[in-house]
């Protein structure tokens, strides 16, 4: 029987749910990025085109911006990008990608910001860059609290166990190997 979360206000719930997550996915991931996460979801649940967004054009569009808007637009990109690869990795297998295509995104589109920005958000950003896959696990353990596992594909999880590995294994007995690096 699952667990019924009940908080005086929203930003408790999901703060609750996140930190549940965490437990599940067997990550912590402080302070900052939790808070940071759990505005990402108030923010973002009720975007209701996301499923219709094509994120590298965001992405393109946001680097030709300059100032406060480049800056938005960069962390839009990143946090559409957290939100597919965490809770819906389904839509990556309907257009047709792997789901480390988004997680590079995302990745990408906040290391990007990060160099556009100064001090604690630039230190904030370059975190989130680094712990992108750490928070995909963590979204990916809250979807599963409503019963709702997306099965990925044997390719996803992979590119997921080789940027944020887990301490429960993706595939037992396996031993993962990255792709080669290229000789300068």
């Amino acid at each position: 029987m699952s667990t019924i979360h009940t908080r005086e206000t929203q930003t408790a719930l999901w703060h609750e749910l996140v930190r549940e997550g965490e437990q599940r996915a067997g990550r912590a991931l402080g302070e900052e990025r939790e808070s940071y996460l759990v505005m990402t979801l108030m923010r973002h649940l009720g975007d209701a085109p996301l499923a219709h967004r094509v994120m590298a054009f965001e992405l393109l569009e946001a680097l030709q911006q300059s100032g406060r808007v480049r800056q938005q637009e960069l962390r839009d990109v990143g946090d559409r990008c957290l939100l597919i690869s965490g809770l819906y990795p389904e839509l990556a297998e309907r257009r047709r990608v792997q789901l480390g295509y988004f997680i590079d995104l995302g990745r990408g589109a906040y290391a990007r910001l990060a160099q556009d920005l100064t001090a604690a958000l630039k230190e904030l950003f370059e975190e989130l860059s680094r712990g992108f896959a750490e928070l995909v696990r963590v979204l990916f353990a809250l979807r599963g609290l409503s019963g709702q596992v997306p099965v990925l594909a044997p390719i996803d999880r992979h590119a997921l166990a080789l940027a944020a590995p887990s301490a429960e294994p993706d595939f037992p007995g396996a031993i993962l190997v990255g792709a080669p690096r290229r000789r300068q």
